[in-house]
């Protein structure tokens, strides 16, 4: 990269600052579950369907937000996703009926996270540094999501407990809009190929469909949607139902945050000197012990905590992991796009997770078989990311 150190570090500022809205107000929704329902006496499906139906439409549309971003940039993204975000929210605010709701926080914040969240910004950002300092650059980016999430838990809650979960929501959605104001701190043409690219964007996903290694990343990909998820929408739930106070659940939700600002980090910059597959294999294999344990073990503020500062540490090391494996196959002229695909199964995981804990609840009366159901993604995941070919191919046309 060729920018002076201080006009890089503003620029990643403004790319971490964009991640920083976008994650934390996507890991308070769990706040929102128990004061919506019981206010306006919907069952928890309800709202679990809202924000399962955010998670898949935020899938859904990465594909597509990254082939614009490829093409013309991330700003113009950033711009729309800011404004999308801002008024989801305040949909959401407004929401009388789980029709309006799906729409608000469902639809339009799962197209707004598309536009401001980890695809196109790691893949802006990716694009902009040299590959010696990219898994620097990506984990301190990352880190900035992490501390958002980490900021964001106890504000959100404080401002429900004093104002109301209304008047939260139109704070947020107030909050989004930054994100629009944000986009003119990243370069205008960030996220664009190279002028001399020789390689189409269907030629590109031509060859990454048809690559082995490429598909068992995303097929792993779906247990990290579906276990973060269901923690991060059902846990505060979850233990409130077990006795413990409201407290202990925004608590554990900081504490997975905190933890995870420094597991982004070191997953960033180990990702460049261990074998990218592996660590994929070894932070599934570690989920899947913790979220045993912890399901063994009662539940008690301690357990939650420990549990909480583990899967803190690996929660969103996932992330810029697989992001680098498939800019070291593929190269980064199509990231956005072919990252898109690959977070496409992560959030089809994401559905599954938020909203069968809430159907699963409502039907057996406990999460139970939902704790049992990642337990078991943890084993796959971990298995199937041990034999992943991660070797650079040649960006060749491809037949189609």
């Amino acid at each position: 990269m060729t920018a002076k150190p201080r006009a890089t570090w503003l620029m990643l500022t403004c790319f971490g600052m964009i991640l920083f809205l976008c994650i934390g107000q996507r890991h308070s929704f769990g706040l929102f579950l128990r004061p919506m329902s019981m206010d306006l006496g919907w069952e928890r499906a309800t709202f679990s369907f809202a924000i399962a139906l955010q998670n898949l439409v935020w899938g859904v549309s990465q594909p597509l937000t990254g082939m614009l971003a490829d093409r013309y940039g991330a700003r113009r993204t950033f711009i729309a996703g800011g404004i999308c975000y801002a008024l989801g929210l305040y949909g959401m605010s407004q929401a009388g009926s789980g029709l309006q709701l799906a729409a608000s926080a469902g639809l339009l914040v799962g197209v707004a996270q598309s536009c401001t969240g980890f695809g196109i910004v790691y893949g802006a950002v990716g694009k902009l540094v040299s590959a010696q300092q990219r898994g620097m650059a990506l984990g301190i980016v990352g880190a900035f999501g992490s501390l958002g999430q980490f900021a964001m838990l106890p504000s959100n809650q404080a401002l429900i407990g004093h104002l109301g979960w209304s008047h939260a929501l139109l704070i947020g959605a107030g909050l989004c809009l930054l994100m629009a104001a944000l986009a003119f701190g990243t370069p205008a043409g960030a996220g664009k190929p190279a002028a001399s690219a020789g390689q189409s964007m269907r030629q590109a996903l031509s060859q990454a469909f048809r690559h082995k290694g490429f598909l068992l990343l995303t097929l792993g990909f779906f247990a990290c949607g579906f276990q973060l998820a269901f923690i991060a929408t059902h846990l505060p739930a979850y233990l409130a139902d077990q006795g413990l106070s409201p407290t202990v659940g925004v608590t554990a939700l900081a504490i997975v945050a905190l933890a995870n600002i420094l597991g982004t980090w070191l997953c960033g910059y180990f990702g460049e000197k261990i074998s990218k597959k592996y660590l994929l294999a070894a932070i599934y294999g570690i989920r899947g012990i913790a979220l045993a344990a912890y399901v063994l073990l009662p539940a008690t503020p301690l357990t939650t905590y420990v549990f909480a500062a583990v899967m803190g540490l690996i929660w969103l090391g996932t992330v810029p992991l697989s992001n680098g494996v498939v800019g070291q196959i593929f190269g980064y002229q199509y990231i956005s796009t072919l990252y898109g695909f690959v977070f496409l199964s992560h959030q089809l995981g994401s559905f599954l997770g938020v909203w069968l804990g809430g159907l699963l609840f409502d039907m057996t009366g406990s999460y139970q078989p939902v704790w049992v159901i990642a337990i078991g993604l943890s084993a796959v995941a971990a298995i199937i990311s041990l034999p992943i070919d991660d070797r650079a191919v040649q960006a060749r046309p491809v037949h189609v």
